[in-house]
């Protein structure tokens, strides 16, 4: 005889015991559901090692399909940050364009100086003219007319200048008319940032001239690395004044 499972002899028995006569005892009748109720119960069947695994498969066929998706929309994500962080068309403005706003004034940089200074402002100008963006200088010997009053020659290459270099010698500080010159280009833009480049070459830092205490200066201790950056100066001022210009006109 096969052995039962506990569970199935405990069927057996609550059956047998709602099926007895009526004499005193309960009988199926009385509760006809209820031995039926058990035996469904007990012969439910249950799930064998390999539904299980095909749902354990299943769970992980959707968590890898989940993990997918969020896989794919990092990546876009990232596609959509990196094209945000590209330069919009504006900052790649050319400075050199027909239209740039560059060309509104005669001179990128007017170059104050003493007389006294004149054979290294040369040397200067030499460097700035020959980069590959052509900076358009003002030297005062070299391009003011001939005739003119010097009053009217200073004002007239201040205002049609984008940027001053105020090279700051000992004979600059004694020459009046370069103190002219300073207050004219700090009239016509106060702490405009980038415009007014003070450069510094032989004086301690204590004869700085007051008026100009506000703004960083450039060293010229190192004369190679003062003309790159009086150059890098005047070219981040016009790349910045090409670039609001475009903005505003969109």
């Amino acid at each position: 005889m096969d052995q039962l499972s506990p569970c199935h002899a405990t069927a057996n028995i609550l059956s047998n015991t709602l099926s007895q006569d009526s004499c005193g005892h309960f009988s199926s009748d009385c509760y006809p559901d209820m031995a039926g109720w058990v035996r469904r119960l007990l012969q439910k069947p249950k799930q064998n090692s390999s539904s299980a695994g095909s749902s354990l498969n299943t769970k992980q066929s959707r968590s890898s399909s989940s993990s997918s998706s969020v896989t794919t929309a990092s990546s876009s994500t990232s596609s959509s940050a990196a094209s945000l962080g590209q330069l919009s068309p504006a900052s790649q403005v050319s400075i050199s364009s027909s239209g740039s706003a560059r060309w509104a004034k005669s001179y990128d940089v007017c170059i104050c100086h003493s007389n006294g200074d004149f054979e290294f402002v040369e040397e200067m100008v030499s460097y700035l003219e020959s980069q590959t963006e052509g900076i358009r200088c003002f030297l005062q010997l070299r391009d003011a007319m001939p005739g003119s009053a010097i009053t009217t020659e200073l004002c007239d290459a201040v205002q049609n200048s984008h940027c001053w270099v105020l090279l700051i010698t000992p004979s600059f500080l004694e020459d009046p008319w370069c103190r002219y010159q300073m207050h004219q280009a700090l009239a016509e833009a106060p702490m405009a940032n980038g415009r007014t480049i003070p450069v510094l070459k032989g004086i301690d830092r204590r004869d700085y001239p007051r008026e100009l205490r506000c703004l960083y200066y450039i060293d010229m201790t190192r004369k190679e690395n003062g003309f790159r950056q009086i150059k890098d100066t005047i070219l981040r001022y016009l790349q910045e004044l090409c670039r609001s210009t475009v903005s505003r006109i969109e």
